[in-house]
């Protein structure tokens, strides 16, 4: 193997150079993987754009982006290779967000919460590049019934799992699901495998819609395009329909658009759930109704990255409950990761999810 490697850097918004540097060398407790495909995340976006910081120091490049990876074990740390935990050639992916497992957070098993975490593509290298060292217990084994491109998403399909898994969804219940992109398309499946009897998914264009009938959901609702035939104006009376008035007991808001996070409160009724899940911007406010949400008595959650869920993750996918080759739309060269990035934010083609798929 050379020494060398190509790698994706980011410099500041707009500047992405393809280098060459050094492959790194692991430490005692990691692993070194070639990396075969990474999932673009909307986090990336953001970065590259320049609406969020990093997680550096000085919130700044540079940095290799990308934190949803598979590969293949091409080199073991003395710690796993000792337990004999992996070996060259595993195909795996990557959990991104290696936690401390010393904090009060980890020692309750509240790793999305570890205020020491470190993660793949945000505060430390990542995987737009063709490799990347990562913890042991940080990497995981995956099936060779599962592809690399699925494999790459895994991550997200982690987050969306421990999202449905706070929504509590009991069987036969209604599910509202606001937001049909790559999270929201990965829900609607998750919540039929948990036992949902209907699941309704709203969104604002039909493309992503029309997917997530092809993946299971039961009734579709456009919000926006009044061209559509899946158009609605009032949108609680839609769902009054559906539901013969009673509302939804559950629902899960997969977007940041603050009218889906307040439509979410308007289309549950009493004693039910409602889930945030998508990231609004550092001024926006949801309003509750308080007295309101105390004499329905609402549960009113909020999801975070994906703890203590990925077994469930690997075991849905080996067993064909959720589909992911329908969500990746587009697959980009570690070459052209840059204009990939930039075709995921401003095409107005019918897309969902772009993957960078190396070799």
């Amino acid at each position: 193997m050379g020494r060398q490697m190509k790698v994706q850097t980011f410099y500041e918004p707009g500047v992405m150079r393809l280098e060459v540097h050094d492959i790194p060398k692991i430490a005692d407790n990691e692993v070194l993987v070639k990396v075969k495909a990474v999932g673009i995340c909307g986090s990336d976006i953001s970065y590259y754009y320049g609406h969020s910081p990093l997680g550096t120091p000085n919130g700044k490049g540079p940095l290799c982006l990308g934190h949803e990876i598979s590969g293949v074990v091409v080199e073991v740390g003395k710690i796993p290779a000792a337990m004999q935990l992996f070996k060259e050639d595993d195909r795996v992916t990557v959990n991104p967000v290696q936690q401390c497992n010393a904090c009060d957070a980890c020692m309750r098993g509240e790793f999305n919460c570890c205020p020491h975490a470190e993660t793949i593509g945000v505060n430390v290298n990542g995987g737009f590049a063709e490799y990347v060292k990562v913890r042991y217990t940080h990497v995981y084994k995956i099936p060779e019934s599962i592809s690399f491109e699925q494999g790459a998403i895994a991550e997200p399909l982690a987050c969306a799992t421990y999202g449905i898994k706070r929504l509590n969804i009991q069987l036969g219940q209604t599910v509202v699901i606001f937001g049909p992109g790559t999270i929201g398309l990965m829900m609607t499946q998750l919540a039929k495998v948990s036992g949902a009897g209907k699941v309704i998914l709203i969104g604002r264009r039909d493309y992503p819609l029309s997917v997530g009938v092809e993946l299971g959901a039961d009734i579709v609702i456009n919000t926006k395009d009044e061209k559509s035939p899946n158009y609605t104006a009032d949108l609680v009376q839609k769902i009054k329909d559906i539901t013969d008035g009673a509302l939804a007991p559950r629902s899960i808001v997969a977007t940041s658009n603050m009218t889906a996070l307040q439509d979410a409160l308007r289309v549950t009724g009493s004693a039910s759930t409602v889930v945030y899940f998508g990231l609004p911007g550092n001024e926006d406010v949801l309003k509750i109704p308080v007295l309101e949400a105390i004499y329905l008595d609402r549960t009113i959650k909020f999801s975070w990255l994906a703890p203590l869920v990925w077994d469930n993750v690997f075991k849905v996918l080996a067993n064909k409950r959720v589909d992911l080759d329908k969500i990746i739309t587009h697959k980009f060269s570690l070459e052209d990761t840059e204009n990939g990035i930039k075709f995921m934010k401003e095409s107005r083609d019918d897309k969902i999810k772009g993957v960078v798929v190396l070799d």
